[in-house]
């Protein structure tokens, strides 16, 4: 291998780490608005009373 196949290898390398997480989470972003998110969903009936188990 030559040190231009290095050097472009490298420079190729360098793009797709700096690249890929930024797409993983503009993707993950998208699948998390699309499904119900469960925090918003309260109970009603929720008892605001601190259970005691003495």
């Amino acid at each position: 291998m030559s040190l231009i196949d290095g050097i472009l290898l490298t420079l190729l390398n360098t793009v797709a780490c700096l690249a890929l997480p930024k797409l993983l989470v503009i993707l993950s972003a998208k699948s998390q608005n699309t499904s119900p998110s469960r925090s918003t969903e309260t109970s009603k009936d929720s008892n605001s009373e601190i259970p005691s188990f003495s």
